[in-house]
């Protein structure tokens, strides 16, 4: 028996395919839940007492192949620090419009300061919305930490947030921020 051509072969597949069920999600009707390594929009992430990861280095930006990221990095002061060490990211911004969510970016980063969340849908109604700033791009403080500019934490070095070792604000970097100050009355 004859081998069946290619060409005829290939219409064979074409042929049983069109008996199958269509498979059709219902978006934005019904939202599927993204898988957990899904390249979303990104995320500037915080130390666990608050202070910024990202230290100004611009690595992202010299990886994005879209040339999507710009980062102006500034020097922290003893009055003002934003991160730990001697550098933080004054200008940090994502051009949605040029980004082609590829994760490069993310790989570059040495502090693990950007990752991406599971957020995708990102168009709207003007160009200039789809350019993200810092502000945009900042992870949410959580309970415990406290909004940079603060010290770090008493008695620690840039190291010690490096190796986790920092696991919240202390009492004096959050009085530091209000304003208040605990006195002990004696009797």
């Amino acid at each position: 028996m004859a081998e069946v051509p290619q060409a005829v072969r290939g219409f064979g597949v074409t042929f049983l395919t069109m008996f199958k069920k269509v498979v059709t999600e219902q978006y934005p009707e019904q939202k599927v839940p993204t898988k957990p390594r899904f390249h979303g929009r990104h995320q500037l992430n915080r130390w666990a007492d608050g202070l910024e990861k990202c230290v100004g280095c611009e690595l992202c930006a010299w990886a994005c192949p879209a040339d999507a990221i710009l980062v102006e990095g500034a020097d922290n002061s003893d009055e003002e620090r934003y991160s730990p060490g001697e550098r933080y990211g004054r200008v940090y911004q994502i051009n949605y419009l040029r980004c082609i969510l590829c994760g490069l970016c993310i790989e570059a980063c040495p502090t693990r300061a950007l990752t991406m969340t599971n957020e995708y849908e990102l168009a709207d109604d003007s160009r200039a919305k789809l350019i993200f700033e810092k502000q945009d791009l900042l992870a949410p403080l959580l309970p415990g930490m406290v909004e940079p500019p603060h010290a770090m934490y008493p008695g620690t070095t840039e190291r010690d947030y490096y190796a986790n070792k920092v696991t919240g604000s202390s009492p004096e970097q959050s009085g530091a921020i209000t304003g208040v100050v605990v006195v002990e009355e004696s009797a």
